[in-house]
């Protein structure tokens, strides 16, 4: 009987340990990014940066490029996007270069130890200005985008992405004004 009692003591506390999402996280190089954010940010990514202006009627220059056929865009808009995605490009490398840095210091600070409220608000200022600032390029390249294209290559890009309004706006204000 005791033998029993205390496999199911033993069976309880097993259950109760649960692996934590982070687990094997903790030996990446920077603890806070996957290497595909690292990627990401090193390459100027969008990484969903813009996805207000994205999912908003503000399409993307990397995807427009991407859709240009489709969108029939004129070899002028083929130049105005190209030359728009290079200077997005030429603003946000830097910017996720100083991200992946800050980041890193950030995990740094932790693993020494020295790590106070002092020198963590500092830092966490600054990760927050770089996100801000990196956030800008991107949603600044959409508004820039939607100038370009006519409203109809806009509908389009909408189309061609999968961002179909369901029986338009008010079936989604509705929706979102049900009570569960």
């Amino acid at each position: 009987m005791r033998i029993l009692f205390l496999f199911l003591i033993l069976m309880n506390g097993g259950l109760l340990a649960q692996t934590s999402e982070y687990a094997g996280q903790q030996n990446r190089a920077i603890k806070t990014l996957s290497v595909a954010e690292v990627e990401g940010y090193l390459s100027g990514k969008g990484m969903g940066l813009a996805k207000a202006a994205e999912l908003n009627h503000y399409p993307g220059p990397k995807h427009v490029l991407d859709l240009a056929e489709k969108l029939e865009l004129s070899a002028d808009q083929i130049r105005q996007t190209q030359q728009l995605f290079g200077q997005m490009k030429k603003e946000a490398v830097p910017l996720g270069k100083k991200l992946v840095e800050a980041e890193r210091e950030l995990n740094r600070l932790f693993d020494s130890g020295k790590v106070n409220e002092e020198n963590l608000g500092a830092l966490l200022t600054k990760i927050g200005t770089i996100q801000s600032s990196l956030r800008y390029v991107h949603l600044k390249a959409h508004l820039a985008q939607k100038k370009i294209l006519s409203p109809r290559q806009v509908k389009s890009y909408d189309a061609l992405r999968g961002y179909h309004e369901k029986n338009g706006r008010k079936h989604e204000m509705m929706n979102n004004h049900k009570c569960g």
